[in-house]
């Protein structure tokens, strides 16, 4: 019941920042904000209005009354400072999806439900039950009431869960013209990040964001190694699409592929170099006798020491694992022409090693053909490719691990 309990206040953390997401892609002018954990859930202001959205999903709870009597009770607060002169007017939202329930309430709700189902409530005092009335404690009078009426929507039939995401993808497929995968791994992926840190800043100012620089901020090449993003699809799930959408057919065309990542020095281990080395050999190589035209991949190891380095070669040349680096023989300069000629099925040539970085440009520019290079980092991105033509694919991970679960 516990592990239940909190998956249902994961999706409703993440229902409410999705929501976030959804008023961001619809405000009208770029100077337009959202505040992220206002004074309500999500606050919105634009040029004309300011509006407070408090978000519930209750997708196995009945609706009744006294699940929304609070929230109504902490708006009118606010209403009430407003009436002193001591807060500005804003509009107020509360909308909440719930599994049954819906015919209790009729909307609008007018001052009568206002009083008698939400503002007024028992709670024990000097051990009895005492009944209170908020309106009262607040000192609110009738025709206020009526007033905070016209500041308050209630929707209880807000959308489902994936209803509501599948509407924030297509807004993001509409707004950058790009694919299912793109909308969420890309967009989706950074513009929760982006909500998710907002959420925990200390101040209203700092969880504030303006349409333009949301916009800027999830604009990125980049697929992010996202906690939050990963929680909601599951790893397993995001491994499996990014090996669709990158890595399901590579092995086709006879392309100049190279593959970069980075090591951790805390979580270095040499049999998982070795086997990720073997994975992308074995399935981006094509080196057989019938081959026309016969290829293997490139490789550069980001952060890995050298004399490391020259040990994994020799351990890899003692199991027949042919590799060359661009080295003719001892004491040689380093010659791109070498490291780029072809492998086939005499010389045995299984990987192509670039030792150092500064090496990377050289080689893609005297490579031939079409040229892919696929990047895996753990913090921030370390190479850019000086205006050569290529595809380059910028992936986030974990852990070295995590590259053979998406190959």
């Amino acid at each position: 019941m516990a592990d239940r309990t909190a998956i249902d206040t994961i999706r409703g953390y993440f229902y409410q920042f999705d929501h976030s997401i959804i008023q961001l892609l619809k405000l009208e002018k770029n100077a337009d904000s959202i505040t992220v954990e206002g004074i309500e859930d999500i606050d919105i202001s634009t040029a004309t209005d300011e509006t407070a959205i408090q978000c519930k999903y209750y997708s196995k709870t009945e609706y009744n009354h006294s699940g929304i009597a609070e929230p109504i009770r902490l708006m009118l607060n606010h209403f009430a400072e407003y009436k002193k002169g001591n807060a500005q007017k804003i509009k107020y939202t509360l909308r909440g999806h719930y599994k049954s329930g819906h015919h209790k309430l009729l909307l609008p709700i007018n001052i009568t439900t206002l009083k008698a189902n939400f503002l007024t409530y028992t709670k024990r005092a000097d051990n009895t039950k005492q009944t209170f009335e908020h309106h009262n404690i607040l000192g609110l009078d009738d025709t206020q009431l009526n007033e905070f009426l016209t500041l308050l929507t209630i929707d209880i039939n807000a959308d489902d869960f994936d209803t509501q995401f599948n509407e924030l993808v297509g807004l993001l497929k509409t707004k950058y013209s790009c694919s299912d995968f793109t909308a969420e791994h890309f967009y989706y992926n950074n513009a929760l990040r982006i909500i998710k840190e907002l959420s925990i800043k200390k101040t209203p100012k700092a969880r504030s964001i303006t349409k333009c620089d949301f916009f800027n901020k999830i604009n990125t090449s980049q697929i992010l190694f996202n906690e939050w993003f990963l929680e909601k699809k599951g790893e397993r799930a995001h491994f499996q699409n990014l090996r669709k959408e990158y890595f399901s057919s590579l092995n086709i065309s006879p392309f100049e592929r190279l593959f970069i990542f980075e090591i951790d020095s805390t979580q270095y281990q040499r049999n998982e170099l070795k086997e990720l080395l073997f994975t992308i050999s074995k399935k981006w190589s094509k080196t057989t006798k019938r081959e026309p035209k016969p290829f293997c991949p490139y490789v550069y190891i980001h952060n890995l020491d050298n004399a490391e380095l020259v040990a994994l070669k020799k351990e890899l040349y003692s199991e027949d694992f042919i590799c060359i680096d661009g080295y003719d023989f001892s004491g040689a300069e380093f010659n791109p022409s070498s490291i780029v000629k072809n492998a086939n099925f005499t010389n045995k040539i299984k990987l192509k090693i670039i030792n150092e970085i500064k090496f990377i440009d050289e080689v893609l520019s005297t490579a031939k053909g079409t040229k892919e290079v696929y990047q895996f980092y753990i913090q921030r991105p370390f190479y850019e490719n000086n205006g050569i033509s290529l595809k380059h694919i910028k992936i986030q991970v974990g852990k070295l691990n995590n590259i053979k679960n998406i190959l």
